[in-house]
């Protein structure tokens, strides 16, 4: 898929590694929808990067916790950015809790915007990606695929998904849920939708660390590349996914090969 001219919605925009991917993408060209909840200043500073970039980008707030709000906003961004053709859900709770206090309602809080989220995203997503496309079809624009350009679909993960983390038994769960739900969706969306998944390690020091921090030169020390990564090494995974159009069901980590090594993060 050619990304110049492609509309692309990021979850979770505003902030952090969600913010990266939304102005790697609209360096690469895309039209892009920067989705946040709380986050309306750093959606803005987003926006208005890419848009000093000289691409098109809007903000556009939705609580995707809430069953009917990834509807929402996939239903406003398809009005307003006239389709869609790339989805990141990038959005996401990370909770620490022991085991045994894991109530109902926390698991369910955590499932709700980790897991049943991307799965509404994925089903309204591919139903407005094939109308984006018909369009372009209808219009005489050149596609890729069965003369319909394919939409491509980006969920972000972690490790937690793949191994054990104490004390993240409903995060971890989530996560997991996420990797399956990518497996899942690409042979029920396939041809013309392409789903994959992403699991970053190590990327972004936690809060109030920095790139110089002891705590996030060890942790980057315990990969077998024996460093920690940065957000560039996710967003130019995004850019790969979106613009290769026979990767399908894949999940690729980019943790510097901490998914390799045995044993639980603590």
């Amino acid at each position: 898929m050619k990304l110049e001219g492609r509309v692309a919605l990021v979850t979770g925009g505003g902030r952090r590694l969600g913010r990266a991917i939304a102005v790697g993408l609209g360096k690469a060209g895309c039209r892009v929808a920067v989705h946040y909840l709380s986050s309306a200043d750093g959606a803005r500073d987003t926006v208005a990067e890419i848009a000093g970039g000289g691409e098109d980008a809007h903000p556009f707030r939705a609580d995707l916790a809430r069953s009917d709000g990834p509807d929402e906003l996939l239903d406003e961004v398809g009005d307003r950015m006239d389709g869609l053709d790339i989805l990141v859900n990038s959005a996401a709770s990370f909770h620490r809790q022991d085991f045994e206090e894991i109530g109902p309602e926390q698991w369910d809080a955590v499932f709700a915007l980790n897991a049943r989220a991307p799965f509404l995203m994925c089903r309204g997503a591919a139903r407005l990606m094939r109308r984006s496309g018909s369009r372009e079809f209808a219009r005489g624009v050149e596609t890729e695929s069965a003369g319909v350009a394919p939409g491509a679909i980006i969920n972000l993960a972690d490790n937690s998904g793949l191994g054990t983390w104490r004390g993240y038994a409903h995060h971890g769960g989530s996560k997991a849920a996420v990797l399956h739900l990518t497996r899942q969706a690409a042979r029920e969306l396939g041809p013309d939708i392409r789903v994959n998944a992403i699991v970053p390690g190590p990327i972004l020091p936690h809060a109030g660390e920095s790139p110089t921090s002891p705590e996030w030169i060890a942790r980057g020390a315990r990969t077998p590349l024996a460093r920690g990564g940065n957000a560039w090494n996710v967003v130019h995974t995004v850019l790969y996914l979106a613009e290769n159009d026979y990767v399908t069901g894949a999940v690729v980590p980019v943790d510097g090969g901490e998914h390799i090594l045995p044993g639980s993060r603590e």
